[in-house]
């Protein structure tokens, strides 16, 4: 389901694209994917539940305790909508595929409740593509300054 980032849909009453910046958190902040293997699994279940529901992933980072993803929603998706899908999917397929992660947390949640979703403007798509793709340096620095 590749689709060029520069071509506006037409719909029936609408020409464009809408870009959304999402941000979700584990349960607790707990680091669940800071190995290699937890890591790579989550990546692939992101991808794997973006794909069967339509969604299209343009930036996706995954960090020890979050993921930031810049995406497409097909026509008539919401935002939460999507963010159901995506939490709901992916934690399905890492308990399925890495059982000992149910230890940790006993009550079946890995995602935290809630989560952030803000639209991108297609002027600013560069500046948030480098900001998600840079998160690293980004987390490194202390941003709080008293």
């Amino acid at each position: 389901m590749e689709q060029s980032f520069t071509t506006l849909n037409n719909f029936s009453h609408k020409v464009g694209i809408n870009f959304w910046h999402i941000v979700v958190a584990t349960k607790y902040r707990y680091n669940m994917f800071g190995k290699e293997k937890q890591h790579n699994l989550i990546t692939a279940a992101l991808r794997n539940v973006a794909y069967r529901h339509g969604i299209t992933i343009r930036t996706l980072k995954v960090l020890s305790n979050h993921f930031h993803m810049l995406a497409t929603f097909p026509r008539g998706m919401t935002d939460s909508k999507a963010m159901m899908l995506l939490k709901g999917g992916s934690a399905f397929l890492f308990f399925k595929h890495h059982e000992k992660s149910r230890l940790r947390l006993p009550q079946g949640h890995l995602w935290s409740a809630g989560g952030c979703a803000t639209t991108v403007g297609y002027n600013d798509l560069s500046k948030v593509e480098e900001y998600i793709e840079n998160q690293e340096k980004h987390h490194a620095t202390d941003t709080l300054s008293l």
